[in-house]
């Protein structure tokens, strides 16, 4: 129960904490944001991807890894399911609405049309220990 109470509290109080270090004049404070991708042609999962699709999937892992790498991306992954419900997700830093959109928007399978993509503000609320596995 107290740790319930803790972590609501601390989901509470983070964006008050978020911009009273912002109006300090502090350093930005990274904020987290996720983008959600599905695939605009709806048959992508299940049938192969044309020539101008395939490129664009390359270049879109190849961005991811290097934002991976810079330490910007936290999280990429997809649903398994291969239906039009099916959605990847890319959790990651930014100092803003406006960065992170410029890195969502930045994706070339975003760019090239290959995905949808949909902006989201986030926030870790649990997340199960690395060193206890």
């Amino acid at each position: 129960m107290k740790l319930t109470a803790m972590l609501l509290l601390g989901a509470m109080l983070a964006p008050a904490a978020l911009a009273a270090g912002q109006q300090s004049g502090g350093p930005a404070l990274q904020r987290l944001f996720l983008y959600r991708v599905q695939p605009v042609r709806k048959d992508l999962l299940t049938t192969p991807p044309t020539d101008e699709e395939s490129k664009a999937l390359d270049q879109h892992l190849n961005y991811l890894k290097d934002l991976t790498a810079k330490g910007v991306v936290l999280l990429v992954g997809r649903t398994t399911n291969r239906d039009e419900t099916s959605f990847g997700i890319i959790i990651f830093h930014a100092e803003s609405e406006e960065a992170a959109r410029k890195i969502m928007e930045g994706d070339p399978a975003v760019q090239n049309g290959v995905f949808h993509a949909t902006l989201f503000p986030f926030q870790i609320v649990l997340a199960a220990s690395a060193q206890g596995r």
